[in-house]
C-alpha cells in the first residue's frame, strides 16, 4: 500500500458522524470548512480550517493507511537525505530488524507530508516570516549547544527532561546523566532566543537541528496525569479554575486536584493555543517544522534508537548515554489511553482534534478510535 499522490483528494472522504474520519459515498468539504472549530479566533495563523484537515490527510493519504491499518504500530524514522543516518543504518544493523519496512513507509509519509503541507503558500518559510509571538514560542524552545553545533526544539512530555540532562553533561554543568537532581529548566541551558538576530539565522543554517515527536493524545494524557496528579503548582494554579469553570456545584474550597480528563479536555477547547501552557501546546506550534527545517525527527517509541543517532551524529563522547527512565516514571499504557479515550465524551474529543490535527497528520500519528464498537471491546 503506497500514499495517493500528493493533493489528490481521496474519493469520496467525509467525517464520520459517530465516530473518527472515514470513507464514505458523499463528499462532505462544505460541511468540514463551517466546522465552528474552523473559525476559532486566534487559530487562523496556526491551525488548518478543517478544510485544509482534508487537504492534508488527502495528499499523504494518511487516513487510508490509518483505515488499512499499516499506521498501527508507529515507529518513527528519519528524514529522507540524510546521509549520516544512511551509513549509521549499514554501521548499526543491531538497531533495527524486520520492521525496518515500516519505518521506510513512515519515513515516506512524513517526508511527502511535510514537504506537501510546508509548501503550501500560506505556510512559513522560517521564523522570520512567523508572526511576533509564535516566533518568541520557537526561539524559546530551541535549545544550542555551541561546543557541537547543534539545536534542539525541546517538547515538554517528550522525554525533555533527559535531552536536557544530556545537553548539561555536554555543557559541563553536569558530572553524568544519572545525578539524582530535581532538573532545573532554565539555568545553565543556552536558547536560541538569547541571542541576536544575525546569530539565529547562522545557526539555523549551520547547526544541526532536531527535535522529538509523541503521539498526540497520549502526550496530552501524560500532561494531565503528571500536572494535576502530582504537581501542586499545576493543581492551584490551573486545576482550581477548571473545577470553577466546568463542574457543576463546584465550591471555594476545592484544592484542583481532582480534575477529571473531561474537564481537562473542555479547558483545552476554550483556550488560545497561542497561549496554551507548553505541556499541552501542539508541537507544531512549540517547533514550528515548516519555518525550522529540522535535520533529524526522533519518536518517543523509538526513543533509545533514535537518541543514541543523535549522540552519534554530533560525536558525542561515547561515554554519554541517553538516560534510562527514572524509576517513579508511570508511563502511559494502550490500555490506560483508551480508557481515558472511552471515557470521555465522543463530542468532546472530535472537537479537540482540529487543534492537533498537524501534530496528528505531520508526524504520522493515527486519529484516536473513538467508535463504539472500539470502545466495547
Amino acid at each position: 500500500m503506497f500514499p495517493r499522490p500528493l493533493c489528490q483528494l481521496p474519493e469520496g472522504f467525509h467525517m464520520a458522524a459517530d465516530g473518527p474520519p472515514a470513507w464514505g459515498n458523499t463528499v462532505a468539504l462544505r460541511r468540514i470548512a463551517s466546522h465552528p472549530l474552523s473559525r476559532t479566533r486566534g487559530h487562523s495563523n496556526l491551525l488548518p480550517t478543517m478544510l485544509m484537515f482534508g487537504v492534508i490527510v488527502a495528499s499523504s493519504g494518511l487516513l487510508l493507511m490509518i483505515e488499512k491499518g499499516i499506521l498501527e504500530e508507529v515507529k518513527t524514522p528519519p528524514p529522507v537525505g540524510d546521509q549520516a543516518w544512511r551509513s549509521h543504518r549499514r554501521h548499526s544493523a543491531e538497531s533495527f530488524d524486520e520492521g525496518d519496512v515500516d519505518h521506510q513507509i513512515l519515513q515516506d509519509i512524513r517526508n511527502r507530508t511535510l514537504n506537501s503541507i510546508c509548501g503550501q503558500k500560506d505556510m512559513p518559510r522560517s521564523v522570520w516570516h512567523l508572526p511576533t509571538a509564535q516566533r518568541r514560542t520557537v526561539l524559546k524552545h530551541i535549545l544550542v549547544n555551541e561546543k557541537y553545533k547543534f539545536l534542539y526544539c525541546y517538547v515538554p512530555k517528550v522525554a525533555c527532561s533527559n535531552w536536557k540532562r544530556v545537553l548539561k553533561v555536554l555543557d559541563g554543568s553536569l558530572e553524568n546523566v544519572d545525578v539524582k537532581m530535581k532538573m532545573d529548566h532554565k539555568n545553565d541551558l543556552l536558547f536560541l532566543s538569547d541571542f541576536s538576530v544575525d546569530e539565529i539565522k547562522h545557526r539555523l543554517k549551520h547547526y544541526f537541528k532536531f527535535m522529538f515527536v509523541r503521539d498526540p493524545m497520549e502526550r496530552l494524557l501524560s500532561a494531565y496525569r503528571n500536572k494535576f496528579g502530582e504537581i501542586k503548582e499545576y493543581q492551584q494554579k490551573y486545576g482550581v479554575e477548571i473545577i470553577r469553570r466546568y463542574r457543576k456545584h463546584s465550591t471555594s474550597s476545592t484544592a484542583g486536584d481532582d480534575v477529571t480528563f473531561s474537564e481537562f479536555v473542555r479547558y483545552l477547547l476554550d483556550e488560545d493555543v497561542e497561549h496554551m501552557n507548553e505541556h499541552w501546546m501542539p508541537i507544531y506550534n512549540l517547533c514550528q517544522p515548516c519555518a525550522v527545517r529540522y535535520d533529524f525527527l526522533g519518536s518517543y517509541e523509538r526513543l533509545r534508537a533514535d537518541s543514541h543517532y543523535v549522540l552519534e551524529r554530533i560525536n558525542a563522547p561515547k561515554y554519554i548515554q541517553f538516560p534510562e527512565r527514572q524509576a517513579w516514571y508511570k508511563p502511559v499504557t494502550k490500555d490506560t489511553l483508551n480508557y481515558f479515550i472511552c471515557n470521555t465524551p465522543r463530542g468532546l474529543l472530535k472537537d479537540l482534534l482540529p487543534k492537533y490535527i498537524l501534530d496528528f497528520s505531520l508526524f504520522a500519528y493515527p486519529l484516536p478510535n473513538i467508535t463504539t464498537e472500539h470502545c466495547r471491546r
